[in-house]
């Protein structure tokens, strides 16, 4: 397996990172090219395969992924992961929703995540587990910490009416 450095300071790069990288499997990365480089010609697929108790696809990959791009392509890229259910405009549409509180149609005072459920299947036409709806109000901004929001039917006056004059069983009255 023929390897040409793409910089000449890059076998004793990677012979540096070899020495100081912590992961395992991005020192196998490492030295798939190091031992691909080798002093002269270097090994062959198989041969490093087995010194490093690696497949051969596994040394492919990578010296493919170094010769393609260099040393800063032996990083691994982050993965893209599962798409969200609701678009962007739907998560805004969302939070305004959730913000403006329960409706009467909602048929409670607080919404919980159930609630949050029902009503994103009944507006959006999306299902979404209860566990997946709570990483959706997480990515939104919302906590399940929040205080318990006060009933619109709330009156401050009369609770304070009630505190000082009306309460019963409060001693020294």
């Amino acid at each position: 397996m023929t390897v040409t450095p793409h910089d000449a300071g890059d076998r004793q790069l990677l012979e540096g990172r070899v020495r100081r990288e912590a992961d395992a499997r991005q020192r196998d990365r490492y030295r798939a090219v190091l031992l691909a480089i080798g002093e002269g010609p270097g090994l062959e697929g198989d041969e490093i395969a087995l010194r490093l108790g690696r497949s051969p696809r596994f040394v492919d990959e990578w010296v493919g992924r170094y010769r393609r791009g260099g040393i800063a392509a032996l990083r691994p890229r982050k993965q893209p992961g599962r798409r969200p259910k609701l678009t962007p405009r739907q998560e805004q549409q969302l939070k305004a929703r959730l913000d403006a509180g329960p409706r009467d149609c909602d048929g409670v005072c607080t919404l919980r995540g159930r609630d949050v459920c029902k009503i994103i299947e009944r507006e959006f036409g999306v299902v979404h587990t209860l566990g997946g709806i709570y990483d959706v109000l997480r990515r939104l901004g919302y906590s399940s910490l929040m205080p318990r929001p006060r009933h619109r039917k709330n009156d401050p006056a009369a609770m304070e009416k009630f505190e000082r004059e009306d309460a019963p069983l409060l001693p020294g009255r």
